[in-house]
């Protein structure tokens, strides 16, 4: 019997890579996000492919009950669905505050909820937690970005130790720099929200280094690979680093003070900045 896996956030980036990788290893892929058209690629190669939005109670209840009435079990939840809104705590509205927490921390804890009793039923399981490493370390103006990361590591480790008594396996995985959606979406949410007014220097300084983030990085399917290996290896890492400098950024996090590391921060994307506004100028 195959196994059976449900990938939120499936339309691009990691979560499509990661649905075509755990296809490729033979499971039962459940792909879903709220672009369903543009996961086509997907349902060619034999996944399933459902229109889910994370933050509909409805929604995730009726995915739920759909893979286990066609399929009798779920064996891998990969919560990959998530979004960065930067910009100045002071400019960011509250229903997009609320926003970010509901589909990057309370979807995820929705979905674990409606899983769960299945997951106890078999008596085995994975929960796979995409996070960031940013749940480790901070930037400014990604302050509600980052706090929906360090809530989602603190549910995490929290969920794993509960579990772990039920044969349940809680992992977090921790990306670094990917080639995805993510740095467009968020210089662009930046500059809305923050490119005029009191914070627009620092906004549009940081929203230049965010763009310049592109030009080398990991390909999604660097991480789906590795939640591959968290989805069936015999007994799981509790987190993986993966991605271009994402074990060197916790690294250094781990190392340095709060201070030392808030000068460090600041110089490096004041350089990034800096870089990409040569380039511009030359071409």
């Amino acid at each position: 019997m195959a196994r059976v896996a449900i990938v939120t956030g499936a339309s691009a980036g990691i979560g499509a890579a990661t649905s075509r990788r755990l296809h490729g290893l033979g499971f039962r892929v459940y792909a879903v996000a709220r672009r369903v058209d543009r996961m086509a690629p997907l349902a060619e190669l034999g996944v399933s492919t459902v229109r889910v939005d994370v933050t509909d109670g409805a929604d995730l209840a009726a995915l739920v009950d759909r893979v286990v009435a066609e399929t009798g079990r779920i064996d891998v939840l990969v919560n990959n669905a998530g979004y960065g809104s930067f910009g100045a705590l002071e400019d960011v509205p509250m229903d997009e505050a609320r926003r970010q927490f509901e589909v990057n921390v309370f979807g995820a804890a929705r979905l674990c909820q409606l899983v769960l009793p299945h997951l106890r039923a078999q008596g085995s399981g994975r929960i796979i937690n995409v996070s960031s490493v940013g749940a480790r370390m901070y930037q400014p103006l990604g302050g509600w970005y980052h706090a929906t990361k360090y809530a989602l590591e603190g549910l995490s480790d929290c969920l794993r130790v509960e579990l772990k008594p039920l044969g349940i396996h809680v992992v977090m995985i921790q990306p670094g720099g990917v080639a995805t959606e993510f740095p467009r979406v968020a210089g662009e949410r930046l500059l809305a929200t923050s490119g005029d007014g009191a914070y627009a220097g620092y906004a549009r300084r940081y929203a230049v280094s965010l763009a310049s983030e592109t030009a080398a990085l990991s390909e999604p399917s660097v991480v789906a690979r590795t939640i591959g290996r968290a989805a069936t290896a015999r007994r799981p890492r509790t987190r993986y680093a993966v991605g271009r400098g994402a074990k060197a950024a916790l690294l250094v996090r781990w190392l340095l003070p709060d201070r030392v590391y808030d000068r460090v921060l600041v110089g490096m994307f004041t350089a990034l900045a800096d870089l990409a506004a040569r380039k511009a100028r030359h071409r």
